[in-house]
């Protein structure tokens, strides 16, 4: 049965359960490196992703996994779930807030449910497709309209060093309009807060299926618009809402 309310659940239920495994962080992290010197994983992304793949297929045996730290498994069921175990692994390295468990679920159409965990700033965001967005418990919805000079925009960097001259050059282009910019850390907190309207934009380069899936859905389920837009050989991730975004896309040439 590919139910979202039964899906949901599940997502909520694994979610927290990964949630509380992470923030029970041991003193010692054993670190690797990825796509650059600063592109970290811990022994804890790779136990999460453990944890939600194996508690997902306990009572789902026929779906797929795509997960960040190398989960890949096709689905018989029609259901694929798209799953960042520790979006924010800096974050949570260095002791900051706001990292987090991002899970989602997909169909043939798309993605069907979405939740982030956030522990350590009391946050779970959820949504499923055509129901809306929320955030513990209660609805949201994107600030809209919002006009550039009243912009609070969240936006992060590329790992590789090369790629973050482009990125810079775009905020440059927008740092003389809006109001302020906030660079969180973890992408899946970014897009719920464009829903929550914590924040009015969102922008980013370099992001992964696993990054998008569950926050994304959070922001347009809040009526935010997402589109990428391929610059420079970087792919780009503007998220606002309908008001704003087009605002962004012309200013930025996008």
């Amino acid at each position: 049965m590919n139910d979202k309310a039964e899906l949901l659940d599940l997502a909520l239920r694994v979610g927290k359960k990964a949630a509380a495994l992470l923030s029970a962080r041991p003193d010692v992290l054993e670190i690797s490196t990825k796509s650059s010197d600063v592109d970290i994983v811990t022994q804890m992304d790779k136990a999460a992703e453990e944890l939600i793949v194996s508690s997902i297929l306990a009572e789902r045996p026929g779906d797929g996994m795509i997960g960040e730290e190398g989960a890949d498994r096709t689905s018989t069921s029609g259901i694929t779930w798209v799953i960042d175990p520790l979006d924010g692994t800096v974050n949570y390295f260095y002791g900051l807030p706001g990292w987090n468990v991002s899970i989602a679920a997909k169909d043939k159409d798309g993605v069907v449910v979405g939740v982030v965990v956030s522990p350590t700033i009391n946050s779970t965001w959820w949504a499923t497709r055509g129901g809306g967005s929320f955030h513990n418990g209660k609805k949201i919805q994107c600030n809209d309209p919002v006009e550039l000079n009243r912009t609070m925009l969240a936006t992060g960097f590329a790992y590789e060093s090369q790629k973050r001259a482009l990125q810079l050059d775009f905020i440059n282009k927008l740092l003389p309009y809006f109001r302020d910019i906030r660079r969180n850390g973890a992408a899946a907190v970014d897009l719920a807060f464009v829903g929550a309207g914590n924040v009015d934009a969102y922008f980013e380069s370099g992001l992964h299926e696993w990054d998008l899936a569950a926050g994304g859905l959070i922001a347009t389920e809040a009526g935010a618009i997402l589109t990428q837009h391929e610059v420079g050989g970087q792919n780009f991730t503007l998220a606002a809402g309908p008001h704003l975004h087009q605002i962004l896309k012309n200013t930025l040439g996008l």
